[in-house]
């Protein structure tokens, strides 16, 4: 039987992913850059159901506006009942790939009016946040790569090879933007996509993409259920409140390392990385009186610090001086 051709097959993963992880509602969002993925996950999605586009102009490249605006009107052609262009100042904090990443999704959270925003990462974007995290030593969390389902954001074509998200554009006879930072080797990601992967595959025959989307899979289900241990331990601890050491000392070192995620998180952490954890977690199996440990905190103009006070962690937070 022969295989469909791409377009059915982005109309076939959509509706999938849709009834899998009841994406309800009269409409949805698809935040659209312009380029083949985004460009042909947009023309299934406003075919299958009233759909806005949702625009992020970045203004980091000199054609920025123009870019955007031909996406808008790309949009309008395939039939999305509104397309709406974000401008949007990226910041400096992480680097430029993570600063204009949170600006964008800052935007298309704000502009989404409630509904869900489809992202058209394919299974080749999976495969290379798994690989940067593996390389980065990142730990699970990182390894698991992108959430399908993690509202609003939904990303139903983690399964599909960006091959196909191109030939459905040559399908509908459109032509995509073509991103100049996607050729960039100044950017890790490019680099992996076009020189570390096509070196993987050639050396260990072919298919390292899917078998590296199906090691994300199989971490997300184990965090998910190592999750669900430690939420059940943390339950009713009120944000910030002391985290008794006794009652961590004899948890498997997976279990415990979670616990201490949700207490900091809950009690005003952000963006923590794996060695932070460790950190943390060294006040508990490692103490010899050692200080307190910093965390990332949105709060402007103190520091957030987990340390161990006798038999309980506590996190107290110290004015950054002027």
């Amino acid at each position: 039987m022969d295989r469909p051709g791409a377009v059915a097959q982005l109309r076939a993963a959509l509706t999938r992913f849709a009834g899998e992880h009841a994406v309800d509602g009269e409409r949805w969002c698809v935040a659209l850059s312009g380029g083949p993925d985004s460009l042909a996950l947009t023309a299934v999605a406003a075919a299958l159901r009233p759909t806005t586009a949702l625009i992020v102009d970045h203004r980091l490249q000199p054609d920025s506006h123009a870019v955007a605006e031909a996406a808008r009107e790309q949009a309008l052609a395939l039939g999305c009942v509104a397309a709406q262009m974000l401008c949007v100042d990226v910041g400096t904090d992480g680097g430029p790939e993570a600063a204009a990443r949170t600006a964008r999704y800052a935007a298309l959270d704000q502009a989404r009016a409630g509904a869900p925003v489809l992202l058209g990462h394919t299974l080749d974007d999976q495969a290379e946040t798994v690989l940067l995290g593996l390389g980065r030593g990142s730990g699970a969390r990182s390894i698991a790569g992108m959430r399908p389902h993690d509202p609003p954001w939904c990303r139903p074509l983690l399964g599909v090879r960006r091959s196909v998200t191109h030939a459905a554009c040559a399908e509908l006879a459109l032509t995509p933007w073509q991103d100049p930072h996607n050729t960039d080797p100044r950017y890790t990601r490019v680099r992996l996509r076009s020189e570390v992967l096509p070196l993987l595959d050639d050396v260990l025959g072919g298919g390292v993409a899917e078998a590296l989307a199906r090691t994300a899979t199989a971490l997300r289900e184990d965090n998910d259920a190592l999750d669900g241990l430690a939420g059940d331990l943390t339950a009713g601890l009120e944000p910030g409140a002391e985290l008794p050491v006794a009652s961590l000392t004899a948890l498997p070192g997976a279990v415990r390392r979670r616990v201490i995620r949700s207490w900091l998180l809950a009690g005003g952490a952000a963006g923590l990385t794996d060695g932070q954890i460790r950190a943390v977690d060294a006040l508990v199996t490692a103490w010899r009186g050692q200080g307190g440990v910093a965390v990332p905190s949105p709060v402007p103009r103190q520091r957030l610090f987990a340390g161990r006070r006798g038999g309980a962690l506590t996190l107290y937070r110290e004015p950054v001086a002027d």
